[in-house]
């Protein structure tokens, strides 16, 4: 029985030597930490509401909400890494403007059965 121990002690030690067990890292917050739904939720929400101060018809606000579905869609399929990517690209497209309508120039948007 002692040489099964005696084994099994020794392989632990060179797996954890190898480098195969990985120590837990409780710190959520560094670079290297996945991101989570709750992060795209949050960037999500803080981007709508930028997104919200902005008058309905605004083009700006019209691209951001489209992001920001896009965002949730993204969450939905478990890709958090590009929900949090599409809330920042609302997020920019709110706080830059860069989408402008010259006076008398409308944007047509096509309904789904068009």
């Amino acid at each position: 029985m002692r040489p099964t121990i005696l084994l099994t002690a020794c392989l632990l030690l060179v797996g954890l030597a190898s480098g195969v067990a990985t120590p837990f890292n409780p710190d959520t917050d560094s670079p290297e930490a996945e991101p989570t739904m709750g992060a795209c939720v949050a960037a999500v929400e803080q981007a709508r509401s930028l997104a919200a101060a902005l008058p309905s018809g605004d083009i700006s606000r019209y691209f951001a909400e489209r992001d920001l579905h896009q965002a949730m869609i993204e969450a939905g399929n478990g890709e958090f890494d590009d929900c949090l990517e599409f809330a920042a690209r609302a997020t920019e497209e709110v706080q830059e403007l860069r989408h402008a309508l010259q006076p008398g120039e409308r944007l047509k948007i096509l309904q789904a059965d068009e």
